[in-house]
């Protein structure tokens, strides 16, 4: 693959599969994703809540699975279960407890977020919530309808393959992002963003799904 490969094609083709084959989703369909990313809504403090709740469930996780967990739990939320009870459903405690406190605390950690001025602001606020790290963070920051890359390990694996250069491959670090990665990445999206016209948020989402079924053979083999 190389960066003549990345292009408004290639990447409609990948959005495309995804699609058809109805993978076309995260916590919300990529429909609701762009339209998001386009024009962020301000989300209630139970909106919130269960935001935060599906990036914590999808750390680790397959998106089905979170998927399903995620829509039991809400369900069960609104009733002040007993953690046991929430425990029956997805037996994690560390999760559930994370979960819980996001919960309990929806409408003060809801405000806060929307009091941060900038990008870096609600990102450095984000990571201070339960089980929230440096990945998950731009996940959930994405997801609440900031147009931002994750940088998680598929992204910095076609980063790499991106930027072309020897050994740049081995640099990929899910748990220290490399500054060369971090720039072949942001180099990636320049050049889709130019080529496709859409977010990158949405573009980060489409590849990050196409990479994870496999459907780009630079990274998945």
């Amino acid at each position: 693959m190389n960066k003549n490969m990345f292009s408004k094609s290639w990447f409609d083709g990948l959005d495309s599969q995804l699609r058809t084959l109805g993978l076309d989703s995260d916590d919300k369909s990529f429909d609701e994703i762009l339209r998001n990313l386009k024009s962020p809504k301000r989300l209630s403090p139970d909106e919130f809540a269960s935001t935060v709740a599906y990036v914590i469930l999808a750390s680790g996780f397959r998106q089905t699975t979170a998927k399903k967990i995620h829509r039991t739990l809400m369900a069960q939320l609104p009733l002040n279960p007993a953690k046991d009870d929430l425990l029956r459903i997805f037996n994690n405690p560390n999760k559930i407890n994370a979960i819980l406190v996001v919960w309990n605390n929806r409408t003060k950690f809801c405000a806060k977020y929307y009091e941060c001025k900038t990008l870096q602001d609600k990102l450095n606020y984000l990571r201070t919530l339960p089980h929230i790290g440096n990945i998950t963070a731009g996940h959930l920051a994405r997801n609440l309808g900031e147009d931002m890359v994750k940088y998680d390990i598929w992204i910095q694996r076609l980063g790499a393959v991106y930027g072309g250069t020897a050994g740049l491959v081995e640099k990929v670090n899910n748990a220290n992002l490399n500054p060369e990665i971090k720039r072949a990445c942001d180099d990636m999206f320049d050049q889709l963003v130019r080529e496709t016209g859409l977010p990158r948020g949405y573009i980060d989402v489409v590849l990050f799904r196409a990479c994870q079924n496999h459907m780009i053979d630079a990274v998945c083999k």
